[in-house]
């Protein structure tokens, strides 16, 4: 071991190096990513220390650092520090991706159990203690020998969350911000669309609740909830006596909490820290990613407020961003935080915005996002016969109508969902006589679509006895149609309608934003039904409340940029 001052004896404490090495796993892991280059530096780490909260619960962390590779000597390098604060343990996938991966590249990463997760003491809130957990954390790093006073933060997900915590109150130390697929507020995750995202909260609380826990208890919860969701149409909302939410108190406060402007709520967001933040932060999404309207609004919000800011939006999901996506990732990554924290700009892309476009496209560098359209689509009207056309039809009767059971709910296929999600052929489902589709005609060129969508529905809604129907939910999706007739979903949205009404009802769904190329040869289709089960949760006392009709009326019309 060599005994290594820090940053020109800014202290005047010498740090003895530890010998150990990375997790096996974390090691293993690392060694099947060829498409990752390996840094200058190797890897040592030192594992379960503990760093004190403010209130004194103790919170288990690594260290990785990097070590400077030589024939005679070897020293600890002295770089900046990334913290990566995670609910879900810090093994893998937290160890190669952060711990090892950047420590190569010449960084010091701190890895953080969460309170209440992997070990760390205290009980797990979320929402309520990252912030104060990561100033304590914050203020422990200044007392280390190693720490030169620049530090980063990186994280997907919920570690994004605990980012824009830091961040409400950015120490100054604090130079640089990734924030790749995460939120700044739980509530549109939740409650978005005013219906419960049922699937995804659940897969959430699973990991929350049992990741951190090791592989056995994680494969276990998540072959119950498997097994749960099998029959959740025939449970009751808001599904908190039985599956995870029971187990899980704090999903099931959640699931009830149904008001945005609930004090539960309002005290979780982060968002006014997306209008104040001068944190150079890059914010990375995916096209099916859960998560794609709260990047969109972090870039925008930031760049409003004048925060350096760049964005990056691949065809991916939550988790393939972190998988297929990663080489992409980790390089966009490492990038910015050798830009902000260590001054080599080289590496930046000239236009703040990149973002991959479907279809067959490819990347595309832009000056900002959305981008100002250079020729208006205009609507692309429903018509009568599953038709979709650039003139409005002049006759008075319903262009569609169909018959939504919550007994059989409209499955959900493909999409921003975490399992089977991203783009998937929809035509088993387009064959369901409770979904429409509206498709329009072979295009003779390409056609590219480049910001958000949106469907424009006037629509009537009964209940099968003829009485006002309860509330409906209304799932809108754009999908591409190849000449074969293969149907692939492209983004979508659902709005849940309070009540049914004699008169046709204006409603908007807004969709995801999305960068598509439909081909020549090509076809444009909407799809329409009444939800996406079990992604969302049927209406409260849908099943008591039996089939609903829903008939969409002339005006109807698909939105594209």
């Amino acid at each position: 071991m060599t005994e290594v001052e820090d940053e020109g004896a800014r202290t005047g404490r010498a740090w003895t190096a530890p010998t150990g090495r990375a997790p096996r796993a974390a090691r293993w892991l690392r060694g099947t990513w060829r498409n990752v280059p390996a840094g200058p530096y190797r890897v040592g780490c030192e594992t379960g220390l503990t760093v004190p909260a403010e209130d004194g619960v103790s919170l288990l962390t690594d260290h990785y650092f990097p070590v400077t590779k030589g024939e005679l000597t070897e020293g600890a390098g002295e770089g900046p520090t990334l913290l990566v604060r995670s609910p879900y343990g810090r093994g893998v996938p937290w160890a190669p991706l952060y711990g090892i991966l950047f420590a190569e590249q010449g960084f010091h990463v701190v890895v953080q159990s969460c309170r209440g997760t992997g070990g760390s003491g205290g009980d797990f809130h979320p929402w309520r203690n990252e912030a104060t957990d990561g100033r304590a954390t914050v203020a422990w790093l200044r007392e280390q020998p190693w720490f030169t006073g620049t530090l980063g933060t990186i994280g997907p997900s919920y570690l994004g969350y605990a980012q824009w915590a830091l961040a409400e109150e950015p120490p100054p130390e604090l130079r640089a911000m990734v924030v790749q697929t995460g939120f700044h507020d739980p509530y549109p995750y939740f409650h978005g669309g005013g219906a419960l995202h049922l699937e995804n909260a659940l897969v959430s609380g699973m990991g929350m609740g049992h990741q951190h826990r090791g592989w056995g208890p994680f494969l276990r919860a998540a072959l119950r909830l498997r097994r749960w969701l099998r029959g959740a149409h025939r449970e009751e909302p808001p599904y908190t006596s039985s599956g995870p939410a029971a187990e899980l108190p704090w999903l099931a406060e959640a699931f009830t909490r149904t008001d945005g402007s609930d004090p539960y709520w309002r005290a979780a967001t982060r968002g006014a820290v997306l209008d104040r933040s001068t944190v150079p932060t890059c914010v990375i999404g995916g096209w099916q990613d859960v998560f794609l309207d709260q990047s969109v609004e972090q870039y925008r919000r930031l760049r409003r407020a004048g925060c350096e800011t760049t964005l990056l939006i691949g065809s991916w999901t939550h988790a393939t961003a972190l998988q297929v996506g990663w080489p992409e990732v980790f390089a966009q990554s490492l990038a910015w935080l050798r830009a902000q924290l260590g001054g080599e700009r080289d590496g930046l892309r000239p236009a703040p915005v990149r973002v991959h476009v479907g279809g067959g496209g490819a990347w595309r560098d832009l000056p900002d996002w959305p981008p100002p359209p250079s020729d208006a689509a205009g609507p692309w009207y429903l018509t009568a016969g599953g038709g979709l056309g650039r003139r409005a039809p002049g006759d008075a009767v319903p262009v569609g109508e169909f018959r939504h059971d919550p007994a059989d709910p409209t499955p959900s296929v493909g999409g921003p969902a975490p399992q089977g999600g991203g783009r998937r052929d929809n035509r088993a489902l387009e064959a369901r006589p409770d979904v429409l589709t509206f498709t329009g005609p072979e295009l003779a060129e390409p056609l590219e679509v480049l910001g958000p969508i949106a469907a424009r529905m006037h629509l009537t809604a009964a209940a099968t006895d003829h009485t006002p129907a309860r509330p409906f939910d209304v799932f809108a999706r754009l999908c591409d149609v190849d000449p074969r007739g293969r149907s692939v979903n492209v983004c979508d949205g659902l709005v849940r309608v309070r009540g049914g009404a004699a008169e046709p009802l204006a409603v908007q769904v807004p969709m995801t934003a999305t960068a598509h190329r439909f081909a020549a040869g090509h076809r444009v289709r909407l799809q329409v039904s009444g939800g996406a089960f079990p992604r969302y949760a049927l209406p409260p006392g849908a099943r008591g409340a039996g089939p609903v009709r829903i008939a969409l009326h002339p005006g109807s019309a698909l939105e594209l940029p």
